[in-house]
C-alpha cells in the first residue's frame, strides 16, 4: 500500500480535446498515472472529454467520465463517488491545473474533503503569477531578465518606455504561449499589448527585456516528500530564445553546455523547485544562457506539473516520469521505488544517455491559408517526432525522415531551396523548414559565420551540418561500383538514408541496399536502458544504428546487436507517426488496442513508431518497441531482423497504409485487408467500376491530370464541383468550385504543391446530408456495423470538422436500410478483413457513396466509447484470423445520443479564414452525451449548421 494510507480513491483530471499547445503528451501522462495508481490498489476515477485517446478507455480506470472539464462536472462526480480522497491535477496540462484552481477557489475540494496531491496550489499561483514568480526568484538569488507586470494598457506603456525595445509580452495563465509576442518596434506595441491583455484570463501581462540570441535549455526534475531531487534529462534547444520550446528543435543530452555551467544550472533548478512549495512530483524548468564565454544563466519559468517536455524526456531516457511522479504524489520516496527499466536499481538514479535524441516539431500550415508561418513565442506545431542515434547527425537525420513531409532527410533529395534571397529570408524569420534550409545555405556556399549571425544557432550545430554536406559532396564523386566501404559506413552512421545515398550517386535505392548487404553494413539495434549499459535492462526498447565490425582474436568479425530475436510467432504493428491534422491521436488508440489484442492471441507484438507523445511508444505497451521512423528502409530492416508472421497496417492511419504497396511488393504479409483491396478503395476509377457493378449510386465524377483536362470534364459533370487530389490526408487540397475560372486556378495551385497527382472531380451534391458508417468484416463475409453517424453540418464540410451524431437523428427507415445494405455490399466486395469506414451523401432519399476506407477511421474510438464496446480488439482478432465476426456478442450501451464535436485551434492564427469546407482544420475533438433532441446544446449546434460552409 502507499505510504499515505488515507488515500484509497483518486480523481485524475485529463486535458480535454487536443489543441495546439496541449497535445497527446497528456494522454500519455494521464494513462501512465492511472496505471501507476491502480498498481497500488487504489480506485481511479478519471474525467476527460476527449473520446479519441487511450486515456479515456474503460480499461484505464475504475470509472471514466467523458464529461466537459467544468466545476459542474467535478461536483457531479464527487457526489457520485463520496469515497474520493484526493485529486491529481498535474497530468492534464494547463487545462487540468486551471480547473483544479477554479474548484479550489469555489471551495469544492474543501466541501467534499478532497486533498490535492502531486502539487501545491500555492506553487501553481507562484509559477503562473508572473509578479510572484519574480519576487520569489529575487529572494532566492536566481538571476532573471528585467521584467515588470502590467494589468492595464497604461501601465504597459510606462514599462515599455522604461525598458526600450525589443520587448517580450507574455500573458499570465495561458497555454502554449497564447497571446505572447516579440515587439521589435514601437509602432507594433499597442496592438500586441492589447492582444496580450485580452489573452490572459486575469488580463495581466509580463513585459520583459528580450534575450534575443541567448541559448535555451530545459531540465526535467522529480522530487519526493523527503526533498530528494533527481534531474531526469537536460534538453537543449537548437533554436535560440525567441521560439517557443514546443516549436523548437530540441536535443538531449545538452550538447554545447560547459560542465561548470551545467552544474550551476542544475543547482539553480533544484533550488527553484524546493522553493515553490512543499510537494512531491514532476517539474520542468527553463533557462536562458548567454551565448558568450561568460555563460550567464537566467531563469525563464518553472512548471510544477508534467509537461510536453516530460513526455519527451521519458521517451528520451526510458525513465517514465509520469508513472514515478504519481507514486511520489502518494507519499512514496524515490529510494523506495525501482527504476522501471532495469528493475534492479532505484528510481533515485539519474539517467545517463549513451545516445542522442533529436525532437523536431511537425507543423500543418497548409491547413491554415493566410497563416503567419514564422515561428515565435506562440506555439504553432500540431505534433512532433523524435529520432534516436549514436550521434547528433544520425538522430537529426532520423528525425527529419520521420516527419512525413516527402523529405528523405537533410539534403540529397533534390528538394532543397536554390534561391539565395529565399534562403536568407527563411533563416532570418525562423521558418518551419529552417532545419532543412540551414543545409541548403551551406550547400549554396553561405559561410557558417553568416548563418550563425542570422540565426544565432550555436556554431557547434552548424559545424555538424557542414560535415554532413562535405560527406555528401565526397560520396557524389563515386558510383555504386566504386564507392569505398568506409564512406558508405560513415554515411549510414551519420543517418543518411539509402535513397539519399542513391540520389548522390544517381542510382536506385535498392542498389544501395544491395551494396550494404554485400559489404555487411547492417543495421544493429541498441537498448534504451537509462544507465548507459551499467546495469542490465529488462525492457525491450530499441533504436537502430550502424557499427564498424569488431574482429575477435580468432579472426571472426561481428557487430553487437542487442535485439535478440525470439522463436515466438510475431506481429508487427505500424504506428501512425507524428500527429497532424487529419491523422491524430485516434490512430494511436487503435494501434495500442491492436497490440493488446495480438498479445491476447498469443503473438509477440512489435511496435514501430517515432512519436514521443503517445502511449504506443511507451516501453511496456508492446513486447518490443522499435523507436524508429515509419520510413521504408527502417521498417524493412526490422522486418528482415524479426521475421514476423505479418504486419498490421490498417490501424496506423494513412502513414502505415502508404507502406502497404511496398510491403506487398516485397512479399511481406499484410494482416487483414490486402493491399489490392486498399488500393481499389483509393483508386476512384476502379472503385466506381465496383460500385457500378454493385448497382450502388455515387456522384458523377471524372479524373484529370492537368487544368485543361479538368476544364473539359467540367462540361459533362455540371457545377458545383468538388476537386480533390488522390492519396492525401485530411482532405488536403480539397475545394468546392462553382465556375471554370475557379476550377482552373485551383487545379494549378494543387499541382504546384503536389505535382504528378491525379485529380478527382466530383459533381457536388448541394444541400445533401452527410452520414458515415464503421463496420467490422471477416474473411467469410460476415459484416457487423458498429455505428452509423449523421453529420449535423451539410455535405461539403470535412467529416473530421463535422459534429457527428450517433445514432442518426433524422434519417428515415428507407435511408437507413440503404446505408446498411451499401455498407455490407462494399465491405464484402472489397474483401475487407478488419475495419472499414464508408461515407455517404443523402439527397432526395437516395444514398450516394462518397468514399470507402478499409481501415481504422477517426470515428472508431468515438463509437467504442459511446457504446462501451472494444471494437478495435474485436477487429484485430478478426484480422489475425483468430475469430469471426459471428463469434462476438455485441451489446452496445447508449442512452440517448453521443455527438463527436470538433475542436479548433484558430486562436493561434488570427488572420486565417475560420470558415469550414472540404479540407479538415480541427486539431481535436470532444464527446457530448445528450438524452434527447430537445437538448439545448443539440438545438444550438443544429441551428448553426450552415454558418460555416465555405468553398
Amino acid at each position: 500500500m502507499p505510504k499515505d494510507n488515507s488515500i484509497n480513491s483518486v480523481l485524475i483530471i485529463g486535458s480535454g480535446p487536443i489543441i495546439i499547445g496541449q497535445a497527446c503528451e497528456f494522454d500519455y501522462s494521464g494513462s501512465q498515472a492511472a496505471r501507476s495508481l491502480r498498481e497500488e490498489g487504489l480506485e481511479v476515477i478519471l474525467i476527460n472529454s476527449n473520446p479519441a485517446t487511450i486515456m479515456t478507455d474503460p480499461s484505464m480506470a475504475d470509472h471514466v467520465y467523458l464529461k466537459p472539464l467544468t466545476t459542474k462536472s467535478i461536483i457531479e462526480i464527487l457526489k457520485a463517488h463520496p469515497t474520493i480522497d484526493a485529486v491529481l491535477p498535474t497530468m492534464g496540462g494547463q487545462t487540468a491545473l486551471n480547473l483544479c484552481i477554479e474548484a479550489d477557489e469555489k471551495g469544492i475540494w474543501k466541501d467534499f474533503n478532497v486533498k490535492i496531491i502531486g502539487v501545491d496550489i500555492n506553487a501553481i499561483h507562484i509559477t503562473e503569477d508572473r509578479d510572484k514568480f519574480k519576487e520569489l526568484l529575487n529572494t532566492i538569488d536566481i538571476p532573471q531578465a528585467p521584467a515588470k507586470t502590467a494589468n492595464s494598457f497604461l501601465k504597459g506603456k510606462e514599462i515599455a518606455q522604461e525598458f526600450g525595445f525589443p520587448l517580450v509580452i507574455r500573458p499570465s495563465f495561458t497555454l502554449g504561449g497564447t497571446g505572447a509576442a516579440f515587439v521589435y518596434k514601437k509602432e507594433d506595441f499597442d496592438e500586441l499589448l492589447t492582444r496580450g491583455l485580452e489573452a490572459s484570463p486575469i488580463h495581466e501581462v509580463l513585459i520583459d527585456k528580450a534575450l534575443l540570441g541567448w541559448k535555451e535549455y530545459e531540465l526535467e526534475l522529480l522530487r519526493d516528500k523527503n526533498d530528494n531531487v533527481v534531474i531526469i534529462c537536460t534538453i537543449e534547444n537548437m533554436d535560440p530564445m525567441g521560439i517557443h520550446t514546443g516549436d523548437s528543435i530540441t536535443v538531449a543530452p545538452a550538447m554545447t553546455l560547459s560542465d561548470t555551467t551545467f552544474q550551476r544550472m542544475r543547482d539553480m533548478a533544484i533550488k527553484m523547485m524546493r522553493s515553490i512549495g512543499n510537494f512531491a512530483g514532476g517539474c520542468n524548468v527553463q533557462f536562458a544562457v548567454s551565448p558568450d564565454e561568460k555563460e550567464d544563466i537566467v531563469a525563464i519559468e518553472i512548471n510544477p506539473r508534467v509537461s510536453r517536455s516530460s513526455a519527451l524526456a521519458s521517451k528520451a531516457t526510458g525513465y517514465p516520469i509520469a508513472k514515478i511522479a504519481s507514486k511520489l504524489a502518494l507519499g512514496y520516496t524515490l529510494d523506495e521505488l525501482s527504476n522501471q527499466i532495469t528493475k534492479s536499481t532505484s528510481a533515485l538514479f539519474e539517467p545517463t544517455l549513451d545516445y542522442v535524441i533529436v525532437k523536431i516539431p511537425r507543423w500543418n500550415f497548409d491547413k491554415f491559408e493566410g497563416a503567419d508561418r514564422t515561428l515565435g513565442l506562440q506555439m504553432k506545431s500540431v505534433g512532433e517526432v523524435m529520432g534516436i542515434g549514436r550521434s547528433f547527425q544520425e538522430a537529426l537525420h532520423k528525425a527529419t525522415q520521420s516527419l512525413e513531409i516527402k523529405r528523405n532527410g537533410l539534403g540529397a533529395d533534390g528538394k532543397g531551396y536554390k534561391n539565395y534571397e529565399q534562403i536568407i529570408e527563411k533563416l532570418t524569420h525562423a521558418s518551419w523548414d529552417r532545419v532543412f534550409v540551414i543545409y541548403d545555405a551551406i550547400a549554396m556556399g553561405i559561410p557558417l559565420s553568416r548563418i550563425h549571425e542570422i540565426t544565432r544557432i550555436d556554431m557547434w550545430f552548424l559545424k555538424q551540418y557542414e560535415e554532413l554536406f562535405h560527406l555528401e559532396k565526397e560520396i557524389s564523386k563515386y558510383t555504386v561500383a566504386t564507392l569505398p566501404k568506409e564512406l558508405l559506413l560513415e554515411a549510414k552512421q551519420k543517418g543518411y538514408g539509402d535513397r539519399q545515398i542513391a540520389h548522390m550517386m544517381g542510382c536506385l535505392e535498392s542498389q544501395v541496399h544491395k551494396l550494404r548487404d554485400e559489404q555487411g553494413i547492417k543495421r544493429v539495434y541498441k537498448l534504451v536502458d537509462t544507465c548507459a549499459a551499467e546495469f542490465k535492462a529488462q525492457t525491450p526498447y530499441y533504436y537502430s544504428t550502424f557499427e564498424a565490425e569488431i574482429e575477435k582474436a580468432d579472426g571472426t568479425k561481428y557487430t553487437a546487436n542487442e535485439s535478440i530475436v525470439s522463436d515466438k510467432k510475431k506481429i508487427v504493428v505500424l504506428g501512425s507517426g507524428p500527429n497532424r491534422i487529419g491523422q491524430g491521436i485516434e490512430f494511436d488508440y487503435s494501434c495500442v488496442h491492436g497490440v493488446l489484442a495480438a498479445k491476447e492471441c498469443g503473438y509477440e507484438t512489435i511496435m514501430i513508431n517515432c512519436n514521443p507523445e503517445t502511449v504506443s511508444t511507451d516501453f511496456d505497451t508492446a513486447d518490443k518497441l522499435y523507436f524508429e521512423p515509419v520510413f521504408w528502409e527502417h521498417i524493412y530492416d526490422i522486418i528482415q531482423h524479426e521475421k514476423p508472421e505479418g504486419v498490421i497496417v490498417q490501424l496506423g492511419g494513412q502513414t502505415a497504409l502508404k507502406l502497404a504497396e511496398k510491403l506487398a511488393k516485397y512479399g511481406i504479409k499484410i494482416i487483414g485487408t490486402s493491399y489490392d483491396a486498399l488500393d481499389l478503395a483509393e483508386d476512384r476509377g476502379r472503385f466506381s467500376e465496383l460500385l457500378t457493378e454493385l448497382n450502388i449510386p455515387f456522384p458523377k465524377f471524372g479524373v484529370a491530370e492537368n487544368a485543361e483536362e479538368a476544364v473539359a470534364l467540367a462540361d459533362s459533370l455540371d457545377f458545383p464541383l468538388l476537386v480533390r487530389p488522390s492519396y492525401v490526408l485530411g482532405g488536403q487540397g480539397m475545394k468546392i468550385v462553382i465556375n471554370k475560372q475557379e476550377l482552373e486556378e485551383h487545379v494549378i495551385e494543387i499541382l504546384k504543391h503536389i505535382p504528378n497527382n491525379k485529380l478527382l472531380l466530383d459533381h457536388y451534391l448541394d444541400g445533401a446530408i452527410e452520414a458515415e458508417a464503421d463496420a467490422i468484416c471477416d474473411a467469410e463475409g460476415n459484416v457487423y456495423i458498429i455505428g452509423i453517424m449523421e453529420h449535423i453540418e451539410p455535405c461539403g464540410v470535412h467529416s473530421g470538422d463535422s459534429n457527428a451524431t450517433l445514432p442518426p437523428f433524422n434519417l428515415g427507415e428507407f435511408v437507413m436500410q440503404q446505408i446498411k445494405e451499401h455498407t455490407k455490399k462494399i465491405a464484402i466486395a472489397l474483401k475487407t478483413v478488419g475495419l472499414i469506414n464508408i461515407q455517404f451523401a443523402i439527397k432526395d432519399d437516395i444514398v450516394y457513396i462518397i468514399e470507402a476506407n478499409p481501415r481504422a477511421s477517426r470515428t472508431v474510438p468515438f463509437i467504442a466509447k459511446a457504446y462501451n464496446e472494444p471494437y478495435v480488439n474485436y477487429a484485430t482478432k478478426v484480422m489475425l484470423g483468430e475469430k469471426k465476426v459471428t463469434d462476438f456478442t455485441f451489446n452496445p450501451q447508449l442512452k440517448g445520443y453521443a455527438i463527436k464535436q470538433p475542436v479548433f485551434s484558430f486562436n493561434k492564427f488570427p488572420n486565417v479564414n475560420k470558415a469550414l469546407g472540404p479540407e479538415m482544420k480541427s486539431t481535436g475533438e470532444s464527446i457530448l452525451f445528450i438524452d434527447d433532441l430537445k437538448d439545448d446544446q443539440f438545438y444550438d449546434l443544429y441551428s448553426r449548421r450552415k454558418m460555416y460552409l465555405t468553398k
